[in-house]
């Protein structure tokens, strides 16, 4: 198995200059200026974009070896898809709507981008991490959760409910 190489400066350059048409873009659709926003090349893992509020602090991250691998997807689906977030996020508030509800659909449908929440990639090559599953149940069926998701059970901050016999899930 070959390892991908992450996206270079130039290829980095594309991607933020797609990421400000989508909010010059943004801007034009909804009669509103919305300000660049920060973009790193920092995540990885299985995820190709991820918008980010941190306190005041807002920030789009973008995958730079699922990029090299997937460019063309990449500028056409994944820098909409984070940029809806953040024109949702100025318009809205992050907390008052659904991270993919009908206002983050409604700037996909009129960037033209199919609203899918997800996309699957083939992550072969893809530097992941492989992260710990913690072994769950609930009334019906085993679960495994990640680390994220059984520290916020174990810290009484989550509660997981099973999506066919809608029980708790406890740890086995």
């Amino acid at each position: 198995m070959e390892t991908i190489t992450p996206i270079g400066k130039e290829r980095q350059q594309q991607v933020l200059e797609q990421t400000r048409h989508f909010i010059g873009l943004g801007s034009e659709l909804l009669d509103r200026r919305f300000a660049d926003v920060p973009v790193a090349f920092d995540l990885r893992g299985r995820t190709a974009g991820m918008y980010r509020v941190k306190g005041r602090q807002r920030l789009i991250r973008y995958n730079p070896w699922i990029f090299a691998k997937y460019f063309e997807d990449g500028l056409h689906v994944t820098v909409p898809h984070e940029v809806a977030h953040y024109l949702v996020d100025c318009v809205y508030g992050i907390r008052r709507v659904k991270p993919h509800g009908p206002e983050w659909r409604k700037i996909m449908d009129a960037f033209g981008v199919d609203g899918r929440a997800t996309a699957r990639f083939d992550l072969e090559g893809i530097p992941v991490r492989r992260e710990r599953q913690f072994d769950y149940h609930c009334g019906c069926q085993p679960h495994r959760l990640g680390t994220r998701r059984h520290l916020k059970i174990q810290r009484g901050e989550a509660r997981y409910l099973c999506r066919q016999c809608g029980n708790h899930l406890v740890v086995a």
